[in-house]
């Protein structure tokens, strides 16, 4: 081969190798990967609902089209999964977290048990901001319920006769013992009143009678808000603090600390994508699930605020929320 040829024929070569490489460069990180989502709760709830439901979907709005697996994580009302995903989960963008937004509020109190810290997570973004209400049986007049800050905050902030009954292990015991006379009713969010007690909300045996929202759902429009029936100003920005805001964190997705921001803001327009995804809202519609999405950025700012709250108002809502 004269020295001509040579030249051309590494030419090639060289070209044929930079080619080769440029493209594996272009390739996205996500293909050919799993992303993990840990969820701080056992199968079958709320949270896994919702999970199940995005990773069925999310998928094909991640450059790369990745796989999603679900890992249930339950255990000390939330704690394990969020202090694994804190301390333990990589930092790599192949794992998300999904677990009750409440825990940062307590991370202020100074609960016991928290781990982490919540300014230092990467926050993808949520599907919902919940609608929190109160449905009574007609039978009886206005009693006690849970979950149990709801009803303490109403208690502390309005004129309402709220007497808490503390102890039930989930919404079904609320039910059941309302119906049976033995509470009154509860609080929780309208989405699972609406889906759990639809005979008795569709009869009139169960009247939803207050809203814990800042503007009322539409299908509750003739609802008053517990801001409505607040005896002073101090009272309304406890309702605000205490129930209000955590109900737009309540549901997050995060990512561990010192995640590449790069992955960070893929997986953030990939969850707003599917918020907006025909058949992801067809699936919602289908499992009764409510859509009211809630960006990363706007977590990041609501959990930030929580830190900004003075320390006056900081110890308000500890007396009322974690009594001791």
């Amino acid at each position: 081969m004269n020295k001509k040829r040579m030249l051309v024929a590494f030419a090639v070569s060289a070209l044929v190798s930079w080619s080769a490489n440029a493209t594996l460069a272009q390739e996205p990180f996500y293909k050919g990967k799993t992303i993990r989502v840990v969820v701080a709760t056992s199968a079958g709830g709320g949270f896994d609902a919702y999970t199940r439901m995005m990773t069925r979907h999310m998928g094909k709005f991640v450059p790369g089209n990745p796989a999603f697996v679900v890992e249930n994580m339950p255990g000390a009302g939330h704690l394990i999964g969020a202090n694994h995903i804190y301390k333990v989960a990589k930092p790599d963008g192949l794992t998300l977290g999904h677990f009750q937004g409440g825990l940062f509020l307590y991370q202020v109190f100074g609960r016991p048990g928290i781990e982490f810290d919540a300014k230092q997570f990467e926050f993808i973004g949520s599907p919902i901001k919940e609608s929190r209400a109160c449905a009574f049986t007609k039978a009886s007049g206005i009693g006690g319920g849970a979950p149990d800050d709801i009803a303490r905050m109403l208690a502390a902030t309005t004129a309402l006769p709220i007497q808490l009954v503390a102890g039930y292990k989930g919404t079904s015991e609320i039910r059941m013992a309302a119906e049976s006379g033995e509470l009154a009713g509860g609080c929780w969010t309208w989405d699972s009143i609406r889906a759990t007690w639809t005979k008795a909300i569709q009869s009139g045996d169960a009247v939803v009678v207050l809203q814990l929202v800042s503007k009322p759902h539409p299908e509750l429009a003739n609802v008053p808000l517990a801001q409505s029936l607040a005896k002073s100003d101090e009272a309304r920005q406890l309702i605000q603090a205490g129930v209000q805001d955590p109900a737009d964190y309540y549901r997050p997705y995060v990512l561990p600390p010192r995640t590449p921001k790069d992955r960070v803001e893929i997986l953030c327009k990939a969850l707003q994508d599917t918020m907006k995804d025909p058949e992801f809202l067809a699936d919602a519609a289908k499992s009764r699930l409510d859509i009211d999405p809630v960006t990363g950025t706007e977590l990041e700012n609501l959990v930030r605020g929580l830190f900004k709250l003075s320390p006056s108002m900081i110890n308000k809502l500890k007396t009322i929320l974690l009594p001791s």
